[in-house]
């Protein structure tokens, strides 16, 4: 699918010295499908920013393995004034959000509310257990555990699997296909996404890989469950390693394309 090309903007919700020095105190409405108010996103000083967001060109891997993105200079600065180029991206390419409708019939990525692209992460991190096994499964006892040493997963937060693919980004393991074509990489079990749907009140998951599903999957049952219920989930997401595994906000930047089943998004985590 082409697309045309867009640009996101964060609006500058206060002073960069009152940002970074003090607590913003914003408060998110409700969450995406039947999840309740969400908790203060900033409830203290902001001391860095971690960028979670891979840099896109044609050769950032694919689920399908093609290049999924192509960039042509339409005009140059030069001879005409201006830099313009055009992009040709699908909509699931690099760091990108999939909205409920990529699964199902739910929001497309422009019906998605503000609120809902913002909130409290947990970071579950699977590193060991993923270095040794590339299709490890992030399960419900690997969210009690992680709340046996941090609490309750925060209403209204967003939950995210640190496998340390991140780092494969530009290596055939990021996509860990074998003789037979199998991919091999980390995701959540269909269980964990049925824990939080019924058991907590989570807005999106996040993956460091290409899926939210194990890279063996063929019928994508988290996908189906967490899509289907009107969450969103945001793949290939970048340096999740460099936070702690509870205390940052992150926010989505989606693109605001009509009837958009997802796109490629520009991430920040708030520590």
């Amino acid at each position: 699918m082409c697309l045309p090309a867009c640009h996101l903007h964060l609006g500058r919700w206060t002073s960069r010295r009152h940002f970074l020095g003090g607590g913003l105190g914003i408060v998110a409405a409700s969450a995406v499908g039947a999840a309740p108010p969400a908790a203060p996103l900033f409830s203290g000083p902001v001391h860095r920013i971690v960028d979670l967001t891979h840099t896109l060109d044609p050769d950032f891997p694919t689920f399908s393995g093609q290049p999924q993105i192509t960039v042509r200079t339409l005009s140059s600065l030069g001879p005409d004034g201006w830099n313009v180029r055009e992009w040709c991206v699908n909509e699931h390419t690099g760091t990108h959000l999939d909205a409920p409708l990529h699964r199902s019939a739910g929001p497309a990525v422009d019906a998605l509310p503000a609120e809902s692209l913002i909130g409290p992460l947990a970071v579950i991190d699977l590193r060991a257990r993923a270095a040794g096994n590339p299709d490890t499964e992030l399960t419900p006892d690997d969210l009690r555990a992680w709340e046996e040493q941090h609490g309750r997963l925060p209403a209204g937060g967003i939950v995210a699997l640190c496998s340390g693919w991140g780092a494969h980004a530009r290596t055939t393991r990021f996509r860990g296909a074998d003789n037979r074509g199998t991919l091999h990489f980390p995701g959540f079990h269909e269980e964990a996404a049925a824990f939080l749907l019924e058991s907590r009140s989570v807005k999106g998951i996040v993956v460091d890989t290409l899926s939210l599903d194990p890279g063996p999957s063929t019928s994508f049952p988290v996908h189906t469950r967490w899509l289907g219920a009107g969450r969103w989930g945001l793949e290939c997401a970048a340096n999740l390693e460099q936070l702690p595994a509870s205390g940052a906000t992150v926010v989505v930047g989606a693109p605001k394309v009509a009837g958009g089943t997802g796109g490629p998004s520009r991430v920040f985590a708030f520590v």
